[in-house]
């Protein structure tokens, strides 16, 4: 069993940062990656950005490379996700979640992920 729990999330004016961070509990695998992804409204879960636990790989979407970065702390079994340069797109609810899939076209999909946070909401204003 495996638990998430996302922090961090609020509101900022566009431009601004915000890092957004989550706690993985329970049971945990080298084999597991994390990822960030979010959903807005009316739209579908899309993928943000991973990392494999065991080696920190990473893997972004397009939309938001250089501008979040993800990374993790091993001795924390924590994630984190540091966004700048913010925008109204940007505003969604973000969830982390974990997956034991290896091959990089899986886990850019939600389906693939077997465990997942309560999400923490992010809002951009103009």
């Amino acid at each position: 069993q495996v638990q998430l729990v996302e922090s961090g999330g609020g509101s900022v004016q566009a431009g601004g940062s915000l890092r957004l961070s989550c706690v993985v509990s329970g049971r945990t695998f080298s084999s597991y990656a994390l990822g960030w992804f979010r959903q807005a409204p009316g739209k579908e879960r899309e993928f943000v950005a991973a990392i494999r636990w065991s080696s920190g790989a990473t893997y972004y979407a397009d939309s938001v490379k250089g501008r979040i970065t993800i990374s993790r702390d091993n001795a924390k079994n924590t994630v984190y996700l540091q966004m700048n340069s913010l925008k109204p797109e940007d505003t969604a609810v973000y969830y982390c979640a974990a997956t034991s899939a290896l091959h990089f076209l899986r886990i850019l999909r939600p389906d693939e992920y077997d465990h997942w946070g309560q999400g923490t909401q992010v809002t951009v204003s103009s």
